[in-house]
């Protein structure tokens, strides 16, 4: 199955010709561990800037399947279906 992948303009660069998209191939049925894995294998330049040395979420990455934030939920156990999106965002600090 396809899902989604929408990236930041500040990773575009990391992506072959500098999509902000890219389509990203798993088996059926798959979680965010299975989406960011296949990005590792196509893009480790990409996959090092989401996921720290032990493969976890890095603290400044926010990411969302369907709109729903994985941190709150399952994290990279977080179930993605077919056709999903998967939005990485930039965290956001400042006072």
């Amino acid at each position: 199955m396809s899902v989604d992948l929408v990236l930041p303009g500040a990773l575009a660069d990391l992506v072959p010709g500098g999509g902000r998209r890219m389509a990203v191939d798993v088996a059926d049925p798959a979680t965010l561990r299975d989406v960011l894995d296949e990005v590792g294998r196509r893009l480790p330049g990409l996959e090092r800037r989401l996921r720290d040395e032990q493969g976890v979420l890095r603290r400044h990455v926010n990411v969302y399947v369907d709109g729903d934030d994985v941190r709150t939920g399952e994290g990279l156990d977080h179930v993605v279906g077919p056709g999903a999106e998967v939005l990485v965002l930039p965290s956001v600090a400042g006072g």
